[in-house]
């Protein structure tokens, strides 16, 4: 559908429609503007916030049994 085409079934529409449709093109104009704003990730950003102790492969004593 071509804009004026657009523009054309907009203005059909009763004013509490008409505006539920200008609120609709709001939210997607922010919602367009919040995804080009996102922030692409860096390799290694998480490097050193996350710790795994020397223990981290060892057997647990909870498992004993099944071993």
């Amino acid at each position: 559908m071509e804009a004026i085409e657009l523009g054309r079934e907009i203005g059909k529409l009763p004013p509490n429609l008409q505006n539920e449709v200008l609120a609709f093109i709001e939210l997607l104009k922010a919602k367009q503007e919040n995804l080009s704003k996102k922030k692409q990730r860096e390799f290694g950003f998480g490097k050193s916030k996350i710790r795994i102790s020397e223990d981290f492969d060892a057997p647990l004593e909870d498992f004993k049994d099944y071993m």
